[in-house]
């Protein structure tokens, strides 16, 4: 029997990786577009002319100051967030060899909101301003931003560490981050149920989510991090193809499943301790995007990751526009928005993939 591929064979794996690659530019396309959109969407209207002067410097001034303070940040931080948190999500479904698996069911979103809910409530990060509507104001973001970030990491070592020293299996790994996830949000209650009126409703605010407070050194930071842990998915992309066959088989292609496993976990974790100490809880993204990329992509994490990344991208990006322009000027959180539309369409995918067993 022969081992080498006939021309029959050849021709239906190009076609097979054309059809992946084709995917892949049209999300890419449609990215662009979702972001030309965003650029000209918000409560100051801007035409594709004055969008075009103010990104090359020649436009007025408050257009300038719009694009290039005002969206652009955030358009940037919703592309690479959605990334992050999307990736971060395929990874650890993949590692945990568990569809539930995600930032927000492994408890690292719930620290974080522990995290921040301590330095506004504790620390007194969250002061009152005004007696107007916009009386709520954390006056040291940076420090909020820490707290949630060390939190966010003191769960993602105790993942870690119970996975390590106690044998723990996939399931038992998610059934820990649940059980962390209860945890981190009673002793959020706590806090806030002995602060003052005005730090609840900081510590509350900060929890919604939202792309409008990060800056450019922010967005800066993130997108370094986000890259790096991209490159590291993609080298591990087939380490990945042969854990989601199994441990045996996996261990019997030589590869170190404890090793790939704990370092996807890291990355993972890291990816979303960053975005969410900067951006807020941020849910469904993680959990959403790679079902709905590996029912049109399969399995193969060589265009399985890339696909993710920019359904996530996508998905945060419409979810952060219809944030702003909705009921605008009035800017609603984009961790509802990705709720409301992410629940009923991770409903649906999961409804659908038990009709077909």
């Amino acid at each position: 029997m022969s081992l080498t591929n006939t021309p029959q064979q050849m021709d239906a794996y190009q076609k097979y990786t054309a059809r992946k690659g084709l995917v892949i530019l049209v999300l890419v396309l449609l990215i662009f577009l979702a972001a030309l959109i965003a650029l000209n969407a918000g409560s100051i209207k801007l035409n594709p002319y004055q969008v075009i002067k103010a990104m090359m410097g020649q436009g007025a001034d408050v257009a300038e100051i719009v694009i290039w303070q005002i969206r652009l940040p955030r358009i940037l931080a919703a592309i690479v967030a959605g990334v992050g948190l999307s990736v971060a999500g395929c990874v650890m479904q993949n590692n945990l060899r568990n569809p539930l698996a995600s930032p927000s069911t492994l408890g690292i979103s719930n620290a974080a909101a522990f995290g921040a809910n301590l330095a506004i409530i504790v620390f007194g990060a969250g002061t009152i301003r005004s007696t107007g509507a916009d009386a709520v104001n954390i006056n040291n973001p940076y420090f909020v931003t820490l707290f949630a970030f060390a939190w966010s990491m003191v769960a993602t070592v105790v993942i870690l560490l119970l996975a390590r020293t106690g044998g723990f299996s996939p399931e038992a790994i998610v059934l820990s981050g649940v059980a962390l996830s209860s945890l981190f949000s009673a002793g959020t209650i706590l806090i806030q149920y002995f602060a003052q009126d005005v730090q609840v409703a900081a510590a509350v605010f900060w929890t919604f989510g939202d792309l409008g407070r990060i800056a450019w050194s922010e967005v800066i930071i993130l997108t370094c991090i986000v890259g790096l842990a991209m490159v590291y998915f993609l080298l591990r992309r087939w380490d990945y193809n042969a854990l989601a066959s199994g441990e045996e088989t996996a261990k019997s292609l030589g590869v170190n499943v404890e090793r790939v496993r704990m370092g996807g976990m890291l990355v993972s974790s890291l990816i979303t301790a960053v975005a969410v100490s900067f951006l807020g809880i941020i849910g469904f993204i993680g959990l959403v995007a790679p079902h709905m990329m590996r029912r049109v992509m399969g399995g193969d994490h060589r265009h399985l990751i890339p696909a993710s990344a920019l359904m996530g991208a996508l998905l945060l990006l419409i979810s952060d526009t219809l944030a702003r322009t909705l009921v605008a000027p009035v800017v609603l959180p984009v961790g509802a928005i990705t709720s409301f539309f992410g629940a009923p369409l991770f409903l649906y995918l999961l409804a659908r993939g038990y009709r077909k067993q």
